[in-house]
């Protein structure tokens, strides 16, 4: 996952730390820049209202976890109340047209949460460093998510996952899914991650073996083009970056509350 414009670009954000931009429902217009017209919000009190947000402390281990009261849980399950009713109606009306109904997920801080990174590591980005905390694949669940997933199954929808985690990533990624509970078509064939390598023929115009150009949007929308040329319909795509959300697809989009870092 490469992760730009972190702090900078986080303060829209936490200045909505009650959660009106991520209420249940579909994504509002992406954000693609920071506001850099005016002096920049100061970042000791935007660490203060990020951590508010989350409701963060320290376990006993010394790793941060953020609160199931605090308003980022409560934003989160408004989120999935609205989406489990949206996805019951809507796998019934593609079921009764004779249509495969689908359901796509980000993985990194959509299923499962990254703040203890993001604290540890004062919100930067360091390819080693996030390898090997991938790797230990004890990450805890964005609240509420792996019920998701595990609702949208229970109603016939196929589950898929569309990453930027790398495909050597893969192993860390199931089993820290598994963990959780949202132990749901983890195959290949569900898990679409990044094959700088090896890129897949559907993203040919932006990767070929050994050269990647793809933006964050056209590998995610370009593999979601490919969900629905194997024959679903993707009803929802659930995402904590905008970027996992545009280029279409998908009938429906839910943005994630998602103040430590932004990916264009």
């Amino acid at each position: 996952m490469h992760k730009s414009l972190r702090i900078a670009a986080a303060t829209a954000a936490c200045a909505l730390a009650g959660g009106a931009l991520y209420g249940a429902g579909a994504a509002t217009a992406g954000q693609s820049t920071a506001n850099s017209t005016h002096e920049p919000y100061n970042i000791g009190l935007l660490v203060k209202d990020i951590d508010t947000y989350y409701g963060t402390t320290a376990d006993s281990s010394g790793k941060y976890q953020a609160s199931p009261t605090s308003p980022y849980a409560k934003d989160l399950a408004r989120i999935d109340a609205d989406a489990k009713r949206y996805i019951d109606k809507a796998a019934r009306k593609a079921h009764h047209r004779g249509e495969k109904p689908a359901v796509v997920f980000d993985i990194d801080d959509t299923l499962l949460l990254s703040l203890d990174y993001e604290k540890r590591y004062n919100y930067t980005y360091d390819s080693a460093t996030w390898n090997d905390y991938v790797n230990r694949a004890d990450r805890p669940e964005v609240f509420g998510s792996p019920e998701l997933v595990r609702y949208a199954t229970s109603k016939g929808v196929a589950v898929f996952y569309n990453s930027g985690l790398s495909e050597a990533q893969r192993p860390g990624a199931v089993e820290n899914l598994k963990k959780v509970g949202a132990d749901v078509n983890l195959d290949p064939g569900h898990m679409f991650l990044k094959d700088k390598a090896n890129p897949p023929a559907y993203l040919s115009g932006c990767a070929t073996p050994g050269t990647w150009t793809c933006s964050t949007v056209q590998y995610k929308s370009g593999t979601r083009k490919h969900i629905e040329d194997l024959g679903y319909e993707i009803i929802a795509n659930f995402g904590d970056q905008y970027s996992d959300l545009e280029g279409g697809y998908a009938d429906r989009t839910y943005k994630l509350p998602n103040p430590t870092y932004f990916v264009s």
